[in-house]
């Protein structure tokens, strides 16, 4: 993705992407792959996903132990705890629920997908990133 930035611009590789991305209002490569996860998740939790990723990710309210807890009304899920850091860590319920849960809740909380996530204009999830990461501000 770095090269395809380079060659549109036309700059050398010495150059840093940085900025030819935030022209291009592109993500880089770690936070595009936060965005994925999160798109996943959004969807496993509105029932738009195949079962086997819903049945991966487990809220609050979900585990007998914790419905009266405070954080069984949130929109927080639950981090699976892992033995073995490098693999463990990179699986769908780990890491999407550890996107999830560091989202703002005003994108967590939208009310449908198109205002939380869309590809065809600026969205909260969108915006989100693009501030957090290459201080853009979208329209």
């Amino acid at each position: 993705m770095n090269a395809a930035a380079r060659l549109i611009f036309l700059s050398s590789k010495v150059d840093h992407v940085t900025p030819v991305l935030r022209q291009l209002h592109w993500l880089k490569v770690p936070e595009r792959i936060d965005f994925k996860l999160a798109v996943l998740v959004y969807k496993c939790l509105h029932g738009l996903a195949p079962p086997y990723l819903i049945d991966e990710l487990c809220r609050p309210a979900d585990l007998e132990a914790r419905q009266r807890l405070h954080s069984a009304s949130s929109l927080s899920l639950i981090v699976r705890r892992t033995r073995i850091s490098t693999v463990g860590d990179r699986a769908f319920a780990v890491a999407a629920a550890r996107v999830w849960n560091n989202l703002p809740q005003h994108v967590t909380s939208a009310p449908s997908f198109h205002i939380c996530i869309s590809a065809e204009n600026p969205s909260l999830l969108l915006r989100f990133l693009f501030r957090t990461v290459l201080n853009v501000q979208c329209l």
